[in-house]
Formats: structure tokens, C-alpha cells, sequence
């Protein structure tokens, strides 16, 4: 609940902060000094080095103009002709937030129009039969607001897959263009406007779809709408001119559709435009993961990297992936000698041999072969307490021993942990522990006798020493079982 919280809260701030980062008091180390301080009194400022992301990009591409709204057109003119031109672009962008951006862009080309015939819609001057066409050379300086789309809309879950994104791009600039205008008698120059002159100022506006390749290369197709507010761009000469007076235009337009690629600059491995939001926990979770590799908690180590000191641990040797208890020691949820990891039937006991799952009964309620075996009675780590998971197997012994003839040897075993005469003495203790148990639930105590062998009677021997072998196998050796006299 409270990551989601956090995440809640992050995705709201993004659009207003640029992923500021003074919401934790963390202190960071590595690569990102000083970009949280510890202390809510003493919250240091977003700054450049603190950002996590690029922000800077670099724009070019080429691509296809059509005139689409004067006297000479491209697209389907008097002869039915589509004439294409080209162009350029290239710009320098800026991202404000996740969302949104500024660039400044130039833009260089030539549009194609006109090849009209005059026999359609001839001007008074005109020869019958007699075709024109027009070209117009522009560069343009704009600038541009770039609004993502996608980053808007985005669900900030970490299941959107952060490749695709729609941008919108809308703006003003001047525009400065010759037009020229071809006919029977040569081209000529129709039209000349410098920039920044009153009358050079346009507009333009469009969409672009981009495709992340790479952390530092994105694919783009454009197609943005040019409005002149000139009637004489389309090289038709002077506003009341025989070619403009063929129809009442007050901007000849055009349309621009390109192809480019974006260069991502900076340092970071993401760029603020495809900037994750959950990424920013991850970010936080890695500072928070450093600063705890700076701090030696344990000065004895963790030799079996189970989180728990070895000043502390109980078990030395977990098993890679065992979740452990506070002491360091694997889980065993059911309590029958198996841990988890290994245990096939966590919740519920079984013995070692039958991977902690329980063996059956006959239909008539008689033990079975395996429930008498009676070697799977397995104690703590220096312990010689009867675990609740070794009752059932207990029980079932007393009613096999009172079922038969013979009388038994209870003999208790120890892992390769300790001195011999500890382990002889724990030995000792553990058989004694289970030959009570038997007696008081109603076995002969002439039945019984109890022996300790200490460490030198091992189900695996290949565990001595005990570092030697996973902790399911040393819990093996600390035993109890039966011999018949």
C-alpha cells in the first residue's frame, strides 16, 4: 500500500517538478552525490548534477512538401500532376517535463506547384494551351512547443511499454522564400521576402510518432501543416496578379511530411521524454541499496549471504535462496526436518525420505513399512527437544513396539558441529529424551535402552565438516533411530 501511495503521488508530480527529487531525505552516494540530504529540515535543491535523465536531443530529417492550399498546387493541379519537392530540417530540443518540450528549429527546402493549363482557366493575357509551373526556395526558423502524447496518457504501472510515443508540435517562426515562376517565355523571379521582415512570420503545426531505438537514437515520421498567411508564396506573382486572381487565397499552405532521427545527449541511460516513472523507485531503491553496502553492519561478514551476521547466525551454511528467521536459520513452516526450500509438502510434516511429505496408512489402520523405519526423528541445532513434527512418528513407534516381540536400542547422533564431548553428551541426551517420551506413552521400559554415538555416527558422512553440505543434510544427522537387539 505504501509503495503504491508513492507511486501515486510520484506520477502526480512528474508534469510539475521534472521528477524532483527532494520528496526523500536519502542520502546517495556514487554517481549522484548529494542529491538527497538526511534530515526533513535540511532537504537540499534539485539541481543539474541531481537529475537522473537526459533532457537535451538533437534533431535532423528530410522529407516531401506539398502545396496543398494556393492558386498553384502540388497535389492534383490543373493537369491532374502531383509535383513533389523536398526539404530539410534540423533542431535543438529541450525537455521541460516528461510531457512536454521546447525546439528550435530550422527548416530549408523547395516546394513544386502549378503546371496548370490555361485552356481550363485562362488568364486574359494568356496564350491558349499555354502551361506554367512555379517552385519556391524557403528556410525557416521556428519554435516549436513539443507536447508527448503518450507520456500524458501512460499508465505509470511499468506495464506500458515505454517505446511508442505520439508527440504534437505547434509554433511560430519567419519564413524568407524566393519564388519563381516558369512559363513559354523562361522562369523568373516572381516574389522575393527576406526573414524576420513583417509578412515572414508563419505558423506551423503537425504530429510525429517516434520509436525508441536505443537509449540514444529515436526514429521519427512527421507530417506538420504550413500556413504562410502569404498569398504569393506559390510564386503566382502579386497578390492581384492574373494567376492569384484565379481564386480568392488569403495563405497558400502547405503540408510537410519528413523522416528523421533524434540524438539523445547526456551522460544517463534514459532520457526525460521516455522517462519511466517507476524508474524513479528504482532509482531510490538502488541509492537506499548503496548506502547500505557503504555502512558495514557486520564486521564478522555474512559467509552464507542470508542477511543474517555471522556473529549471530545459527546456521552458517543456508542453502542459497532459503528464507531464513531471525537467528539465520532456513524456514521449516511444518516443522518436519525439511526446510522449505527442499520440502515438497511445506505445510505439512513428512519425513526426510518421503521430501517432507507424509506417508499413508493401510485401509485397516496398520502402520506401513515406512513409518517404522524410525530414522526420521530430527532435532534443533543444539537441542535435544522433541519437535511436534516428530510426535506422529513417535506415536506410530509405540504402538509398533508394544505390537511386537522384540525390545530396541534408542541411539541418538549429532551433526560435525562441537567438540566430541559435547556432542556426545547432546548424543546422549537426545536418546534418553525420545526413550522417555516412549515410556511415558505407554512402552516397557524393558524394552528400551538409550545410547548416545556423538558425531561419529553420521547418516552423511560426507557433511563432516558441516560446511560441507546443505543444511537439510546436516539436520539429518542430528538424529534419533532404532536398532532391534
Amino acid at each position: 500500500m505504501k509503495l503504491s501511495l508513492a507511486i501515486f503521488s510520484l506520477a502526480l508530480s512528474l508534469p510539475a517538478t521534472a521528477f524532483a527529487q527532494d520528496s526523500l531525505n536519502v542520502v546517495t552516494s556514487g554517481e549522484y552525490p548529494n542529491t538527497f540530504s538526511s534530515g526533513s529540515a535540511n532537504v537540499s535543491k534539485f539541481t543539474q548534477s541531481s537529475k537522473r535523465f537526459n533532457d537535451w536531443s538533437i534533431s535532423f530529417g528530410a522529407g516531401v512538401p506539398l502545396v496543398q492550399s494556393a492558386d498553384l498546387t502540388s497535389i492534383k493541379n490543373g493537369n491532374g500532376k502531383n509535383l513533389f519537392g523536398y526539404s530539410a530540417y534540423v533542431s535543438v530540443d529541450k525537455a521541460i517535463t516528461h510531457a512536454f518540450g521546447i525546439n528550435l528549429q530550422y527548416d530549408r527546402g523547395e516546394t513544386r506547384q502549378g503546371w496548370f493549363n490555361t485552356k481550363d482557366a485562362a488568364p486574359a493575357n494568356a496564350a491558349a494551351n499555354r502551361q506554367e509551373g512555379a517552385r519556391t526556395q524557403y528556410d525557416a526558423i521556428s519554435i516549436l512547443g513539443d507536447l508527448n502524447f503518450s507520456n500524458l496518457l501512460r499508465r505509470v504501472d511499468n506495464k506500458s511499454p515505454y517505446r511508442w510515443a505520439l508527440h504534437g508540435y505547434a509554433g511560430i517562426g519567419t519564413i524568407a522564400y524566393r519564388a519563381y515562376l516558369k512559363d513559354d517565355s523562361g522562369q523568373r523571379l516572381m516574389t522575393e521576402v527576406k526573414p524576420f521582415k513583417f509578412g515572414s512570420f508563419f505558423g506551423q503545426a503537425g504530429a510525429g510518432l517516434k520509436f525508441k531505438v536505443n537509449r540514444r537514437l529515436d526514429l521519427e515520421t512527421r507530417l506538420m501543416y504550413v500556413y504562410t498567411g502569404d498569398d504569393e508564396f506559390d510564386g503566382g506573382g502579386s497578390q492581384y496578379s492574373d494567376i492569384n486572381k484565379r481564386e480568392e487565397q488569403v495563405s497558400d499552405n502547405f503540408f510537410n511530411a519528413t523522416v528523421g532521427l533524434s540524438i539523445k545527449l547526456g551522460k544517463h541511460d534514459s532520457h526525460l521524454m521516455w522517462h519511466d516513472p517507476m524508474q524513479e523507485i528504482y532509482y531510490k531503491l538502488d541509492d537506499l541499496a548503496a548506502k547500505n553496502q557503504d555502512v558495514e553492519v557486520c564486521k564478522s561478514g555474512d559467509a552464507d549471504n542470508d542477511g543474517v551476521c555471522d556473529d549471530w547466525d545459527r546456521q552458517l551454511d543456508t542453502p542459497a535462496g532459503a528464507r531464513v528467521d531471525g537467528a539465520g536459520v532456513a524456514l521449516d513452516v511444518d516443522m518436519d526436518g525439511v526446510i522449505d526450500l527442499y520440502d515438497k509438502c511445506v505445510t505439512v510434516p513428512g519425513p526426510v525420505e518421503n521430501n517432507g511429505c507424509p506417508t499413508t496408512t493401510s485401509n485397516s489402520g496398520t502402520v506401513t513399512e515406512a513409518e517404522t523405519k524410525l530414522d526420521g526423528i530430527e532435532f534443533d541445532l543444539n537441542s535435544d527437544r522433541i519437535l511436534p513434527s516428530n510426535t506422529p512418528i513417535l506415536n506410530n513407534a509405540v504402538n509398533y513396539i508394544n505390537s511386537s516381540n522384540g525390545s530396541y536400542t534408542v541411539i541418538g547422533a549429532t551433526d560435525t558441529r562441537g567438540t566430541d564431548a559435547y556432542n556426545q553428551k547432546l548424543s546422549d541426551r537426545r536418546a534418553n529424551s525420545v526413550k522417555d517420551y516412549l515410556i511415558k506413552n505407554g512402552v516397557e521400559s524393558t524394552k528400551l535402552d538409550a545410547m548416545g554415538k556423538g558425531k561419529k555416527d553420521l547418516k552423511y558422512p560426507e557433511c563432516d565438516p558441516a560446511t560441507k553440505c546443505p543444511e537439510w543434510k546436516n539436520r539429518a544427522n542430528r538424529r534419533v533411530y532404532f536398532e532391534a537387539k
